[in-house]
């Protein structure tokens, strides 16, 4: 018995000192060497903290893109999704509800042109990206709330498109913040 108990009580100890221990000041370490120093990456604006880049926010207001729709709210220290299921009941209330909103704020929008991550949320509950379909469509409410052309807002939607990772990870997107703050900085 002494042959087997030993080892293994040796072993947790190790693996506890190196998996609760070693591992985490490891990724500590590296994660101050990224931008933001781990902390993430705050946006400013007239020298203010607005928001962070990597953490999606809510907007509401007519006059600015609405983001991805979050089931914590966005709240960073509890991400995660609703878990439930596309036949939830309750999942589909919520979802028709957002549905009906965004319908009653674009005027001429088609339901079935509304881009899904507009009315469901992430698994994360934290985006701040939009596909630039997302951002397209809500060009004509937001041209109409701030009396500008839509042409000069798709243009600003292109400048804050970013394309795939290397040119072909991923899909193209748009954060949110970054281009509701460009569209308050318009003259």
């Amino acid at each position: 018995m002494k042959r087997y108990i030993f080892p293994a009580i040796r072993l947790t100890i190790v693996l506890i000192v190196l998996l609760a221990g070693v591992y985490p000041l490891l990724i500590a370490a590296v994660a101050k060497l990224a931008p933001g120093k781990g902390d993430g990456i705050t946006v400013t604006h007239h020298g203010k903290v607005v928001g962070y880049a990597n953490v999606g926010q809510t907007f509401t207001e007519d006059k600015y893109f609405w983001s991805r729709p979050s089931a914590v709210d966005y709240n960073a220290g509890g991400s995660g999704g609703s878990n439930k299921g596309p036949a939830n009941p309750a999942y589909l209330a919520v979802v028709q509800a957002r549905i009906d909103t965004f319908l009653a704020h674009n005027p001429g929008v088609q339901k079935a042109d509304i881009p899904a991550e507009l009315v469901t949320a992430s698994g994360s509950g934290l985006d701040p990206d939009l596909s630039p379909a997302a951002a397209e469509i809500q060009i004509p409410r937001i041209a109409r709330e701030r009396r500008l052309p839509e042409s000069r807002i798709r243009e600003l939607v292109k400048q804050y498109t970013n394309g795939p990772l290397l040119g072909f990870l991923g899909p193209s997107k748009v954060n949110v913040l970054q281009l509701n703050i460009a569209l308050d900085d318009l003259k």
